[in-house]
């Protein structure tokens, strides 16, 4: 299958430190790639440097998506190029409800110069129906984005928009923490919708809890910066079952 995102050799340093060290990684169009790893291995500053985050430098290696470097661009010319980041913990954002979000980064996708204008009227239907597809009341739309919200209302918009703006590449981050066995159900659901749609999925995830609902067709393992193991989903079973010291076991993915 055609190749999505493409990390090469990458070396980032954060605040002085460097946390990833070397690390490579493809996702294909249709395809989910799960990373794990466990606390402090470096899985969300993999997120936060592919999605251009600032203080995230990259030291040496590339980030590609389809094809073409995107290291340099600020984190709004890379959505606008089709990737879109789901926040472990989104921050709050007062005095913006969140229709009115949703609306504006529907509109600055497609290009329109007044974000605020509601110009397709069944843009609000659509937006209704993936609310209950994610299991959101709609009187959510009215409230300042993500004040307030609980650990699980924050996770359901945070999917809510990955199916809303359509994106070549969905990048979930820990998108199954916090939810109940529902709410981890509906998070398979939708990421099997999205591989069916030909989306490309990275999850990153401590756990392998979702994968009893949907299966990683690949799986890579950092340990301190550095990818320790890669293989298929019999690999995350492994370290369900023996914890991340399985990547060391004899016959163990290297």
């Amino acid at each position: 299958m055609p190749v999505a995102l493409e990390v090469r050799d990458l070396h980032v340093r954060v605040s002085g430190r460097e946390i990833l060290r070397g690390v490579d990684l493809s996702v294909g169009y249709g395809e989910l790639h799960a990373v794990m790893g466990p606390n402090g291995s470096g899985k969300t500053t993999l997120a936060y440097t592919i999605m251009g985050r600032e203080g995230y430098e990259v030291m040496r290696g590339d980030i590609l998506l389809d094809g073409e470097s995107i290291v340099g661009l600020p984190p709004h010319e890379r959505a606008l190029r089709g990737l879109y980041l789901a926040f472990q913990e989104p921050p709050e954002i007062q005095g913006v409800r969140l229709s009115r979000f949703l609306i504006a980064v529907v509109n600055k996708r497609l290009g329109e110069e007044d974000l605020s204008r509601l110009g397709d009227p069944r843009l609000l239907g659509r937006i209704y129906k993936l609310l209950g597809e994610v299991g959101l009341d709609r009187s959510v739309l009215e409230r300042e984005l993500y004040v307030g919200f609980s650990g699980g209302e924050k996770k359901r918009t945070e999917i809510l928009q990955a199916l809303l703006l359509e994106p070549k590449v969905v990048i979930l981050d820990e998108p199954d923490s916090g939810l109940d066995v529902d709410g981890v159900r509906m998070v398979a659901r939708v990421i099997k919708r999205l591989r069916d749609e030909g989306k490309a999925v990275l999850l990153i995830t401590h756990y392998a809890r979702l994968f009893n609902y949907v299966e990683p067709d690949q799986v890579t393992v950092l340990v301190n910066g550095s990818v320790a193991a890669r293989g298929g989903a019999e690999l995350a079973k492994r370290i369900e079952e023996h914890g991340y010291q399985a990547i060391a076991a004899p016959g163990g993915d290297r």
